[in-house]
């Protein structure tokens, strides 16, 4: 099956072309020819003879690149003066940076944010502590944390490898929730190390974003965090995924006139996605809920491939106690639910599931099947990609849940905060407009973090889990902020 072109596979190419007519037209049908998709077309100079053009390509990948690349270098009148990689480009330097919150202009300007007038703010706050969360950067400050193990798509690739992912997290972060995130890659796999670093360093943050640690550790890990430092401890992964896929299946099954007691559920993956999404949806009341690895169901009594974790699983799910391969076990099931790798779900065993089924294929880049083999098969139909109806993303999640988080300084994210995240942002959809495509909403739709923030919020102070008093205005939070922000 062809995949799409990407911008993510784009490439901007310098070329001078004779200046004569049809020459254009004659590169853009060889690229055209060649599979590229044009994008932006500028002109860079122009002279008698030559006219020099900037074209950006998307492509599939590098090496369908470099067969563009040979093919328009091939042609007479044409000469390729250099090719730049678009997405290489974003990179260079990275992605974030760090800038003054207030200008130093002056003298007194300086005596007051360094010495000898930030002396008087530092005792302060070593008298008392609780002061750090409103004169230092701590009120809106979080880490993201990585060892690198476990990157979508990628696996192991190191701490050096996750940085630019680390990166991003951080600009989303920002950009969706106004929180300021710093990218922490360490360079240890150890658990306790791990630990000991970030208990170490949690003095100067407001929360702690676990990423891409890989299964089992990330729980332990998580665990440990927890028991250790009074700040929030997310771990995306697990639980960002886990609200998302909640929230798409509360309307998912509003679609088909569903509830979530009379389901069948199974699902794909054991990792740290897989079982904190089946965690979630046993919380919400689904009764029967399968978890798959890739030996087939967990049961009671599985010996192969079992740890800690899935034997908790086998504990909690499959009342049943169900044995066969996740192609087996679909016969007759709701809702499938993929969190696992490409290509594992046959579309004849969708075809064997209960009518309006509802499927949430997320392996990414490609799916564990595709929507195009199964739409005769199933009602609802959602993936992780862009490209598709219905696309399940954290980035719907974890800004809102850490700017609640920590406009009410909560010690740590309850299972009541993930529920009320979960519910906020399948209410952003109202009843009236759901369809079979569009249970979800999109990921630059700017209320869903607010409707999130304010949800978790809620839900810590009624939980008794927020260290910071509701004070009637006192003081603006940042949640409101956010609110103003986007209704404009």
């Amino acid at each position: 099956m062809e995949i799409s072109t990407s911008p993510s596979y784009s490439i901007t190419m310098r070329c001078a072309i004779e200046n004569r007519p049809g020459m254009f037209g004659r590169l853009a049908t060889a690229i055209g020819e060649e599979g590229g998709n044009l994008g932006a077309i500028d002109i860079s100079s122009v002279s008698a003879h030559t006219l020099v053009r900037d074209i950006t390509v998307n492509t599939h990948d590098e090496a369908h690149a470099q067969r563009i690349m040979d093919r328009v270098n091939g042609m007479d009148g044409v000469r390729v003066i250099h090719v730049s990689d678009r997405t290489f480009l974003m990179h260079l330097g990275g992605k974030i940076e760090v800038n003054s919150k207030i200008p130093i202009r002056t003298r007194d300007d300086l005596s007051m944010a360094y010495t000898p007038g930030v002396a008087r703010i530092c005792l302060a706050i070593a008298e008392d502590p609780a002061k750090a969360w409103n004169l230092t950067i701590k009120r809106n400050t979080i880490a993201v944390v990585s060892d690198g193990t476990a990157v979508l798509g990628l696996g192991d690739i190191g701490p050096f490898g996750a940085m630019p992912v680390m990166e991003g997290k951080a600009m989303l972060f920002k950009e969706f929730a106004g929180v300021d995130a710093f990218p922490i890659c360490l360079d240890t796999t150890d658990a306790e190390e791990i630990v000991e670093t970030v208990a170490r360093i949690a003095p100067a943050f407001g929360g702690i974003n676990l990423e891409d640690i890989s299964a089992p550790r990330c729980f332990v890990v998580e665990e440990a965090l927890r028991k250790r430092i009074d700040i929030p401890v997310f771990h995306d992964d697990q639980h960002g995924t886990a609200i998302v896929v909640f929230a798409a299946l509360i309307n998912a099954l509003k679609v088909v006139n569903k509830s979530m007691e009379s389901i069948r559920v199974v699902m794909l993956g054991a990792g740290a996605a897989g079982i904190a999404c089946a965690k979630i949806l046993l919380a919400a009341g689904v009764k029967d809920v399968i978890l798959c690895d890739r030996e087939g169901a967990i049961y009671r009594g599985r010996q192969e491939g079992m740890n800690a974790f899935k034997q908790q699983m086998a504990e909690e799910t499959n009342p049943n106690n169900v044995t066969g391969s996740v192609n087996d076990v679909l016969a007759g099931a709701d809702v499938f639910i993929g969190v696992s790798g490409p290509g594992l779900i046959r579309p004849e065993a969708v075809a064997k599931m209960a009518k309006d089924a509802i499927v949430f294929a997320m392996a990414n880049p490609t799916p564990e099947v595709m929507p195009e083999q199964i739409r005769d098969h199933a009602r609802v139909i959602a993936t992780g990609r862009s490209d598709y109806p219905n696309q399940i993303n954290n980035l719907l999640a974890f800004p809102g849940v850490m700017r609640g988080a920590l406009d009410c300084q909560a010690r740590y994210i309850n299972e009541e905060m993930k529920m009320a995240a979960a519910w906020a942002i399948a209410a952003v959809v109202p009843d009236e407009e759901l369809g079979d495509e569009y249970i979800i909403p999109s990921v630059f739709n700017r209320r869903v973090a607010v409707e999130v923030a304010e949800a978790v919020t809620a839900a810590a102070y009624e939980t008794g889990v927020a260290r910071r008093d509701r004070r009637n205005g006192e003081e603006e939070d940042s949640g409101a902020t956010l609110r103003v922000a986007v209704q404009g």
